[in-house]
């Protein structure tokens, strides 16, 4: 699941003039590069400059640490004890990364790749997961998945979600979620709208927005994620929401080509840029902070500061008493509804799901190990734990049946009914690289460096030179 995504600072350059285009590119690139130096020199120096993963007798596992989230680090606590217990003279050495999502992606690829710096087991995201196994990062599990009986109970999607071009599967998953529209009841009613609103297009939704801003003063109306220092956000629960709302896609599936010449891709900045000409998002200085996509359920939703925020299913698991902001009141105050497509079309509303996969590193010399980590991870008891503590939409059928999972939480049943309208990512291993252009194009609108148009055309330059062949214009759909 691509979620609660962050990036490299841009406030400074968004409190200043608007940089050029390109500058938005070479930012990112120059970010990566420098965090990716830093980080090598960390890992090394972290491993002791040897064994990264400890030898035989050491099981080392890194996974992303969300903000002042520790859910996750909580559960795999619990977990690690457990299998101690059970795996006598095996040490379980948890490793978060605290960092943003994009410098987490490359945290992990630069420990992956030598012996002496390497995991055992990686919490890797799907989208990521055919650049690393192009990049020769992690291991097939399906010898192992053939003698697991409880591999029948995942569902198809999420199986196919971590298997890679060459039909292997490289990852175990973890959960998977959904996308919709989270909106404060409170302030709605002070607005005048219902409070059980169910927008039907993109203009009743700006409508809301608008009378946000005309009846409740000091209070943002609306945030759709944009820019590059959300990362993913920016890409996934932002762009791609409004993009595939308009009937247009990132990818022509059936030819196996990358799509340019989109209206629907102009047609989706269009909504950005709407937001910020008329005063409906966030200052693009905050926008642009690469804490941003925590800021927002873990203050801004919670504090009455902003009305309607366009995010994902497992936003609420900051409010619950384990989480980042606790919030008694929220499931009184919040609503969840549908995002509607552009002109209430087709299934009349979108939705993206995502998710995470346990995979075991290449370099890895704890494998057995790290695959009875995994079944372990993956069992119905844990997985059912894991989906109501994170407030994940289950890979496991009959977690997704267990009565416990839909009364854990209010909104569980909500974001589970959008699974058969949902998409996916075209998580191919040059997905990433386009992601970053969706990041930047969105980047250059909402700093007013560039309009929709010209930076659709730079975004289709960009991925001619990313995808080469592997292009076709929007007629092909």
């Amino acid at each position: 699941m691509s979620r609660r995504t962050q990036h490299h600072d841009h406030t400074a350059a968004a409190g200043a003039a608007a940089p050029p285009r390109g500058g938005v590119r070479r930012r990112l690139r120059a970010g990566i590069a420098t965090a990716a130096v830093a980080v090598l020199a960390v890992s090394v120096a972290g491993c002791g400059g040897e064994a990264g993963n400890g030898g035989s007798d050491t099981l080392t596992v890194t996974y992303q640490q969300f903000g002042d989230s520790h859910v996750q680090a909580n559960f795999l606590k619990g977990v690690k004890k457990e299998f101690e217990k059970s795996h006598k003279g095996i040490t379980v050495d948890l490793q978060p990364i605290s960092a943003s999502e994009d410098d987490y992606y490359t945290k992990l690829q630069l420990q992956m790749r030598s012996p002496k710096t390497s995991p055992d087991l990686v919490y890797e995201d799907t989208f990521l997961i055919n650049s690393d196994i192009e990049a020769g990062y992690l291991r097939p599990l399906d010898d192992h998945l053939k003698t697991w009986s409880d591999w029948s109970q995942f569902q198809p999607a999420a199986k196919k979600a971590a298997q890679a071009l060459d039909g292997k599967t490289y990852g175990v998953p973890d959960g998977t979620d959904t996308r919709g529209l989270w909106y404060n009841k409170k302030l709605f009613a002070q607005a005048g709208l219902p409070t059980d609103w169910q927008p039907k297009t993109w203009d009743e939704v700006l409508d809301a927005a608008r009378a946000i801003k005309a009846k409740v003063p000091g209070v943002t109306p609306m945030n759709v994620y944009a820019g590059t220092g959300v990362g993913e956000a920016a890409t996934m629960q932002g762009f791609e929401m409004l993009l595939y709302g308009t009937g247009d896609s990132l990818y022509d599936a059936d030819n196996q080509k990358w799509i340019v010449g989109s209206k629907g891709f102009t047609d989706a900045l269009n909504f950005i840029k709407t937001l910020q000409d008329e005063g409906l998002s966030p200052s693009a200085k905050d926008q642009l902070k690469p804490t941003w996509s925590n800021t927002v359920p873990q203050e801004e939703l919670p504090m009455g500061k902003l009305a309607i925020a366009l995010d994902g299913s497992w936003v609420s698991n900051n409010w619950l008493d384990s989480g980042a902001a606790p919030w008694p009141e929220w499931s009184k105050t919040m609503g969840t509804t549908a995002m509607p497509t552009q002109d209430g079309g087709g299934n009349g509303k979108v939705s993206l799901s995502g998710g995470w996969t346990w995979a075991i590193p290449k370099n890895s010399d704890n494998d057995s190990a790290a695959w009875d980590l995994i079944k372990l991870l993956g069992d119905k008891q844990h997985q059912l734990e894991w989906a109501t503590k994170n407030v994940q939409i289950p890979v496991r059928k009959d977690v997704a049946d267990d009565p416990a999972y839909a009364e854990a939480n209010p909104t569980n049943e909500f974001f589970a009914s959008l699974v058969p309208i949902t998409d996916y990512r075209p998580a191919y291993s040059v997905y990433p690289r386009i992601s970053q252009e969706i990041q930047a194009a969105t980047e250059s609108v909402v700093t007013g460096s560039s309009s929709p148009e010209d930076a659709a055309k730079e975004y289709d330059e960009q991925v001619k030179g990313i995808a080469g062949d592997d292009v076709t214009g929007a007629s092909a759909q």
